[in-house]
């Protein structure tokens, strides 16, 4: 008998798999210039814009590579950077227009995906799945 995997694998081999095909109807609809490590940035921007060094962290990435990041995607047209109207000396990421066409597009695959796990594994064991994982955000996730 194999070793059993762990949670973390198991938390993670589903979230790829949902990542993937969001990623490929993104490409199937013209953002095929996106990629999971921008995904990972562009998903933590708040609807009033985020500050580089906010998204660095809640990434989990430098801040360089934070940079670099937004940078590939101000060029492509998914985010722009602004002032930051409480600190003239700052700047926030905003989505902008190519940003704001993506995204649904993102959220129809998701919904259609959290739809067939729901399906697989039944109304009951789904809502039980989304407690037991929104309750260990209380200790994995410190922007909950």
């Amino acid at each position: 008998m194999p070793d059993p995997l762990n949670l973390g694998l198991l938390l993670f081999i589903p979230y790829r798999a949902l990542e993937n095909r969001v990623f490929e109807a993104l490409a199937a609809a013209g953002f095929d210039d996106l990629t999971p490590a921008q995904g990972r940035i562009f998903q933590r921007i708040g609807p009033d814009g985020t500050r580089l060094t906010e998204l660095a962290e809640q990434a989990q990435v430098t801040k360089q590579t934070a940079g670099f990041l937004v940078d590939q995607l101000e060029r492509s047209g998914y985010v722009e950077r602004v002032p930051d109207p409480t600190d003239a000396r700052a700047r926030l990421v905003k989505i902008a227009a190519r940003g704001h066409q993506a995204v649904p597009v993102a959220n129809t695959v998701v919904a259609e995906v959290e739809a067939e796990w729901t399906a697989h594994l039944g109304p009951a064991r789904a809502k039980q799945l989304r407690e037991a994982l929104t309750s260990l955000r209380e200790i994995t996730d410190p922007w909950a």
